[in-house]
């Protein structure tokens, strides 16, 4: 279970670590660049202890491993440094949810201690999911009473034009992935029972205005579409007892031209103000394939090239 279906897992550490792995029975040599070495090391032997406990490995979970030891990692952390502190994990009523590497761990950290967190980087770096889990098991603790979650409905560079239905019906597109992640962690039944009861609230965040949130788990996902009205209308809805979690990704920005971001504003004057946390992903922390992680490597790369040309036109 360890080395894989003909070495194939060894076969994935040593392409992505750098190193070379050769085993007979239960002993392994490693050899390569010293820091590489211990971080496969540190891995192999983690990675054996769960398997020892029934865990079971696969090459998607191998690759969410693999992100805690990336090369980009070891390039920041010495020899002698503290390991990451262990957080407990995130427990649902159908899934167990650990926190990934040391910015996931740092968000979950964060989502507990302050009131107000924001969570910003690119897709697929659990930004949302991690919002959600903290919030589910915030709500079977019976540390708060209910679970709103809310998007600004916006086009992502598509006129939508007059959607057919309800009001629940024409909003349900924009709040979809938000709903994915409820199924996964409570089940179908539970979330439409829980939503039948206002337990689960998912809302445009137009209707947020004159509320006041008291007891409650409040995540703003897609904060990128927001105006900076918007996101200071929002955050002021914020009551006793309550946690808000704001998600988004600067780099992908549907509102007008010519209109700020109400996220890229909040963080700018908030960071630093007591009681509102603030975790900033990179590309690095992507958990999705790892084609994702090099997609938004290469248009990062491609945007910079180009900025850096438009300030050198006269």
């Amino acid at each position: 279970m360890l080395c894989g279906q003909l070495d194939t897992h060894l076969r994935q550490i040593e392409q992505r670590l750098g190193i070379h792995i050769n085993n007979r029975g239960n002993q392994f040599q490693l050899s390569g660049p010293a820091v590489n070495i211990a971080a496969g090391k540190d891995l192999l032997i983690h990675l054996y202890a769960e398997v020892c406990q029934g865990v079971g490995l696969s090459p998607e979970s191998l690759h969410l491993q693999l992100q805690q030891a990336g090369l980009e990692q070891l390039a920041e952390v010495g020899e002698g440094d503290a390991p990451v502190e262990a957080i407990q994990v995130i427990r649902t009523k159908r899934a167990s949810v650990k926190p990934r590497g040391k910015n996931q761990q740092g968000y979950v950290r964060a989502i507990k201690l302050n009131d107000i967190n924001f969570g910003i980087g690119p897709a697929g770096t659990g930004k949302t999911f991690l919002a959600v889990a903290c919030a589910v098991e915030a709500l079977m603790e019976e540390r708060v009473r209910r679970i709103l979650l809310v998007r600004p409905a916006v086009e992502a560079g598509e006129k939508l034009g007059f959607l057919p239905g309800d009001l629940s019906q024409k909003i349900d597109p924009y709040l979809r992935p938000l709903y994915d992640a409820l199924y996964e962690m409570l089940g179908f039944e539970t979330v439409n029972k829980y939503i039948e009861r206002n337990i689960i609230e998912v809302a445009p965040l137009a209707f947020m205005r004159g509320r006041t949130l008291n007891n409650a788990f409040i995540i703003l996902d897609e904060a990128q579409n927001t105006t900076r009205e918007q996101m200071k209308m929002f955050l002021t809805r914020i009551g006793f007892g309550s946690t808000a979690v704001i998600t988004g990704d600067a780099t992908q920005i549907d509102l007008p031209r010519g209109t700020q971001s109400g996220l890229t504003h909040a963080s700018s004057i908030l960071e630093g103000v007591e009681g509102i946390g603030f975790t900033f992903f990179a590309n690095k922390d992507v958990v999705r394939h790892p084609l994702v992680q090099r997609i938004v490597t290469a248009y990062d790369a491609h945007e910079a090239k180009t900025t850096s040309l438009d300030k050198s036109k006269p």
